[in-house]
């Protein structure tokens, strides 16, 4: 009988540690998927991106606007069209995320600072956040919520 316990102890350890190590790959991969759609998206302006990276049904909530993938490829044509486009580079500073089976989600800090000629023309801060679904494909965006903060708050 001590045999069956210590092998069932040994079991229910092996699970948890599966468990612990599993949860943070997720949020490991939630993490840096936030991270990789600002890159992919908005400073690579990448149309194939979007579906990468979003679900099909993805809706951005923009400072009081609902944007769908539609949306978000019409505006990065839009912007590659510019004379001189600018280059951005996204600082993400994650505050939380939280895994619950097959969806998440993550609250963040969204700093941009947008140069154009290697001078710096315009800095954005935004506190966001976004759900995300695990798919066949790995995890991806169900939606983002964004709202602007002033920068003199950097």
């Amino acid at each position: 009988m001590k045999i069956f316990y210590t092998f069932l102890f040994i079991v229910t350890l092996s699970f948890q540690s599966f468990a612990q190590t599993t949860e943070a790959k997720d949020k490991e991969s939630i993490e840096q998927l936030i991270n990789d759609t600002f890159n992919d998206i908005w400073s690579d302006l990448s149309t194939e991106a979007i579906s990468k990276h979003h679900t099909e049904d993805f809706l951005l909530l923009e400072h009081g606007e609902l944007w769908n993938n539609d949306t978000i490829a019409r505006y990065l044509e839009q912007y590659k069209l510019r004379k001189t486009p600018r280059e951005r580079e996204n600082i993400i500073e994650i505050i939380e995320t939280k895994i619950f089976g097959d969806r998440a989600w993550t609250a963040y800090h969204n700093r941009a600072v947008f140069t154009e000629d290697g001078k710096v023309v315009r800095k954005a801060y935004w506190l966001e956040s976004a759900t995300a679904i695990r798919t066949e494909e790995g995890w991806k965006l169900d939606m983002l919520h964004s709202t602007r903060v002033e920068n003199d708050t950097e």
